[in-house]
C-alpha cells in the first residue's frame, strides 16, 4: 500500500486530466477496471462536467533565469485549473496570483479553481520572503478544453443484487493522506476480497468508485441514478494513512446498516476511534446523502480533513502516512465485511424452553477459545433472540458480545439442527 501511495504521488491530478487517467492506468495494474469518460457540458443532476484541464508545465523564473517556484518540483506549485499564462512582470503584478501559508511558512499550500477561469502558483512564505521586485518571467503551459470527465469502477460480484459502495476520491495531486492513501487501503481491500470469492462467493457484490471529489460523485449518481437502491452499504475512504485513530462519520439516516456495522466493529476491537454525526460537509459522503438519494454511505478515516497542520499543504506526503495506520484502516474494513457478510436473521427450531446444548456437545463445540463461558452466553443469546425479527447484529449490540462470537455460536447451533436461517 505505502508503495502505491509513493507511485501515485508524483502525478498531477486533478477533477479532469491525464493526471487522473495515469492514475487509474496504475491502479488497473493491481485490480481491473472498467472506466468511464463523460464528455464535457453533459448535464449531471445539477451540475454540468467542466472542461478539461491538463499542464505540462510552469514555473517563475527570477531576473537571473533561477526558476524560484517550479511546476516540475511539486504539482502543488500551480494552483489547480490555471489557466495558459506567458508574461513578465513584477513582484507587485505577480503578487496578487501568489499562494503561501504564513502561520506554517515553511509548507506549500494546495489551492484550486475549478470553477472559475484564474490562474496562480502556491509557494513557501519562506520561498516569498527571499523574492526580490523582479521582474519576473511567469509561464503556465496548460490546457483548458472540451474534453472528458474520468472515473472508474471495480466491481466483486457476489451472490445478491445488495451492493456495498466504497468510494474514493482521486482529484488531490501531491497529497499522500487526503487521497492517496485511501486509494491504497481500497485497492488493497479490493484484492482481498477477490482472493477472498474466489474460494467461496461472497453474499453481497462489493463496487469500488474512484472519482474526481463533489463532480465526480455527482456524475457516478447521475449515470446511476436507476439502480442505486441496489446500495446497501457504503463508505467513503479518505485520511487513510495517518498516525491518528479511527474517525467514523455515519451518515445523514445516522442509524443505517453500514453505521451499526463499523461503530460494533470499531467498539468491539477496543480500537482508539470517535464517532461523530452526519453533516453536509467533507467528503463524497454529501453527495450519496444528499436528500434525494439518502443512501446509508458513512465516512472512514483516520484524523478527519482539516484537523491536521499537514493537511492540504506539502507536508502530506509519503513520509506522512504509515504502512501501520493503513493496515490498520484495512483491517477495519476487514472486519466491517466480515459483519456484511456474516449478518442474517435466524429462526430458533426449539423455540419452547431452553434446548438441552450439553447432548448436543455444543458447549465443547467452540473449542480453542479461552472464554467458555462467554461462548456459551453467545449461543443462549442467538437461541432467545432467533425469531426472524432479530439480525445477529442486533444480538451483539444487544449482548454486548463481539459479532464474531455471535455468528460463530449461530453457525454451531445451525449445524446441531437448532436454528435455520430466516428467510421470510
Amino acid at each position: 500500500m505505502h508503495a502505491l501511495v509513493e507511485r501515485l504521488y508524483p502525478l498531477c491530478r486533478s477533477i479532469t486530466g491525464n493526471g487522473v487517467r495515469r492514475t487509474l492506468e496504475i491502479i488497473a495494474e493491481s485490480v481491473p477496471l472498467e472506466v468511464h469518460e463523460v464528455p464535457t457540458g453533459t448535464q449531471v443532476l445539477d451540475w454540468t462536467v467542466p472542461k478539461e484541464w491538463n499542464i505540462r508545465d510552469a514555473y517563475v523564473k527570477d531576473p537571473s533565469g533561477r526558476k524560484v517556484v517550479d511546476f516540475a518540483e511539486s504539482a502543488l506549485h500551480v494552483v489547480g485549473y490555471s489557466v495558459p499564462v506567458s508574461a513578465t512582470m513584477s513582484l507587485d503584478e505577480l503578487r496578487p496570483h501568489l499562494h503561501t501559508l504564513p502561520d506554517q511558512p515553511s509548507l506549500v499550500p494546495y489551492r484550486t479553481s475549478y470553477y472559475a477561469e484564474a490562474w496562480g502558483f502556491c509557494l513557501s512564505q519562506e520561498t516569498l520572503d527571499t523574492m526580490g521586485p523582479g521582474p519576473y518571467e511567469v509561464v503556465i503551459d496548460s490546457t483548458l478544453t472540451d474534453g472528458h470527465l474520468t472515473y472508474a469502477e471495480h466491481v466483486v460480484p457476489g451472490e445478491s443484487g445488495d451492493e456495498v459502495l466504497l468510494s474514493c476520491h482521486i482529484c488531490h495531486p501531491s497529497l499522500a493522506n487526503d487521497n492517496l492513501a485511501g486509494v491504497a487501503v481500497a485497492v488493497e481491500l479490493a484484492r482481498r476480497l477477490a482472493e477472498r470469492s474466489a474460494r467461496r462467493r461472497l453474499k453481497h457484490t462489493y463496487r469500488f468508485v474512484f472519482a474526481p471529489g463533489t463532480i465526480g460523485a455527482i456524475t457516478w449518481l447521475a449515470r446511476n441514478r436507476d439502480r442505486v437502491d441496489r446500495i446497501a452499504a457504503g463508505i467513503v475512504l479518505a485520511c487513510a494513512g495517518d498516525r491518528g485513530p479511527l474517525t467514523y462519520k455515519r451518515s445523514r439516516r445516522g442509524d443505517a446498516w453500514i453505521d451499526r456495522v463499523v461503530e460494533h466493529v470499531l467498539r468491539a476491537s477496543g480500537r482508539p476511534h470517535t464517532v461523530v454525526d452526519f453533516s453536509p460537509y467533507g467528503y463524497d459522503e454529501r453527495q450519496y446523502c444528499s436528500p434525494g438519494f439518502n443512501l446509508g454511505v458513512g465516512s472512514l478515516t483516520r484524523t478527519p480533513y482539516g484537523a491536521y497542520p499537514e493537511y492540504h499543504t506539502s507536508a502530506d506526503n509519503p513520509d506522512f502516512v504509515t504502512p501501520e495506520a493503513m493496515t490498520d484502516t484495512l483491517e477495519t474494513l476487514w472486519e466491517a465485511v466480515e459483519v456484511l457478510e456474516r449478518d442474517r436473521r435466524y429462526l430458533n427450531l426449539s423455540p419452547y424452553g431452553e434446548p438441552q446444548l450439553g447432548r448436543r456437545g455444543l458447549y465443547g463445540s467452540l473449542g480453542g477459545r479461552s472464554d467458555t463461558k462467554r461462548d456459551q452466553m453467545a449461543m443462549l443469546w442467538v437461541l432467545n433472540l432467533s425469531d426472524g425479527d432479530h439480525s445477529l447484529l442486533d444480538i451483539a449490540e444487544r449482548s454486548e458480545l463481539p459479532f464474531s462470537v455471535v455468528a460463530d455460536a449461530a453457525l454451531a447451533l445451525q449445524r446441531a439442527g437448532l436454528l435455520k436461517e430466516w428467510t421470510g
